[in-house]
């Protein structure tokens, strides 16, 4: 897996995203909350990810971009790490709920907590099937 973000990669179709927050499931590890849904897509990728942050907590647009602009990086860089086993397709958003700008390893640390609480809860309903 290459360290990329294309743009079939990103989760852009309102249709899915409102699908994803009504039937997905989710996994928190403060700051981050991951949503999450098992679908199926035409192109052959693991994931479409979308990142958001609130503009309730965070009132300026260039502390919201600039968060998220961390969130993709992380997730551009550590991708390949949490899907190189995963055979099923996801769509995924990852929420910023904090109320603190953070910084790359902070986001980094959470980030890989917050991935391998998603990783053992979809091992332990794959066994229960």
């Amino acid at each position: 897996m290459k360290f990329t973000y294309n743009k079939n990669e990103k989760l852009k179709s309102k249709k899915l995203i409102g699908q994803l927050f009504s039937e997905g499931q989710s996994v928190s590890a403060y700051p981050l909350r991951l949503v999450y849904l098992p679908t199926t897509f035409e192109a052959p990728i693991t994931a479409q990810t979308g990142v958001s942050v609130s503009k309730r907590q965070f009132k300026t647009a260039v502390d919201r971009n600039r968060i998220k602009r961390l969130l993709r990086e992380v997730y551009r860089l550590n991708k390949a790490s949490y899907f190189n086993n995963i055979s099923t397709q996801y769509a995924f958003m990852i929420l910023y709920i904090g109320k603190d700008k953070p910084t790359l390893s902070q986001i980094e640390n959470r980030m890989q907590h917050l991935f391998n609480k998603f990783l053992n809860k979809v091992s332990e309903t794959e066994n229960e099937a």
